[in-house]
């Protein structure tokens, strides 16, 4: 499993409701998914038409104990997990542990719709620390995916998908071996954006970027010093650059290992970055970005 395919990044938050509201407000409704097996957590997703999507994510009742991610959900940590769909998650992780990668699991889990269908998966965990927010988590469809990811839960736009996921790390040359431990990825590129506040690594052929902040008073650096390693932004991937920046509100672009990126503009959100709500677009020229 060299290569990843994302099948969906999650942003968390003390209340879903605004969630939900803050990211209609940037341009993506919303579809309410249900509560999670655990009673306790429940989400709303945004689709893409490759199937990839954003799940939104809450206690039901504020002030619970969440079982995930709860420092990002009682701290409105945004981003803070990514996953990747394997057909096998007991046998990627029997195949990662001989590789020296901790794995958790597998864990079978469940969503009731509120039209009362039962969407069921197999979860696996990578690594020590919350699930997804280095190494990503794995996702084994029990149900069809097409009940988990529904067509009218992607809104009409010219986005293919999620292109990347921007890692957030203290310790670059860790998290890189990490990576390389899981899945032999040596190739990478490396570039600074002082604007983004980070020197970055990407590994080629990948959705995946480390970001290390620049300085020790940035955002990224207080926002490590909270949360620790865990996704910090994510890119979208366009084949459209005109359409899409005639469908969003966007910031000037700059560049990153040569692709056009640019960020949105989150003036109607001005806590966005703390609140960890940093999405940009990324052009794809003949393949898909990054991959």
């Amino acid at each position: 499993m060299n290569t990843l395919r994302i099948d969906h990044v999650t942003i968390a938050g003390r209340d879903l409701a605004r969630l939900r509201d803050d990211l209609a407000r940037v341009g993506f409704p919303s579809q309410y998914g249900g509560v999670h097996s655990n009673g306790v957590t429940h989400m709303a997703l945004i689709g893409f038409p490759d199937n990839s999507y954003l799940e939104l994510i809450s206690t039901c009742t504020a002030g619970q104990r969440a079982p995930w991610w709860q420092a990002h959900i009682a701290g409105d940590g945004g981003l803070c997990a990514w996953a990747v769909q394997v057909g096998d998650v007991a046998g990627t992780l029997a195949h990662l542990a001989t590789r020296g990668v901790a794995v958790r699991g597998p864990f079978a889990m469940h969503r009731d719709r509120p039209d009362g269908v039962r969407l069921e998966w197999i979860l696996g965990y990578l690594g020590t620390g919350e699930p997804g927010t280095l190494l990503p988590f794995l996702i084994e469809d029990r149900t069809p995916r097409a009940w988990r990811v529904p067509h009218n839960a992607q809104p009409v736009t010219p986005l293919w998908g999620v292109a990347a996921v921007v890692l957030g790390v203290r310790d670059g040359a860790d998290a890189r071996a990490q990576f390389q431990r899981a899945w032999g990825w040596e190739r990478v590129i490396t570039a600074t954006d002082e604007h983004f506040g980070a020197h970055l690594i990407h590994f080629l052929d990948t959705p995946v970027v480390l970001a290390i902040p620049t300085a020790t008073h940035t955002w990224l650096a207080e926002r490590l010093a909270r949360f620790g390693d865990t996704p910090c932004a994510l890119l979208l991937g366009t084949r459209d650059w005109s359409a899409a920046s005639q469908t969003y509100r966007l910031a000037e672009h700059t560049t990153w290992f040569g692709r056009r990126v640019t960020w949105f503009d989150m003036r109607a959100l001005p806590d966005a970055r703390q609140r960890g709500i940093v999405l940009g677009i990324i052009e794809e020229i003949d393949r898909p970005a990054l991959q």
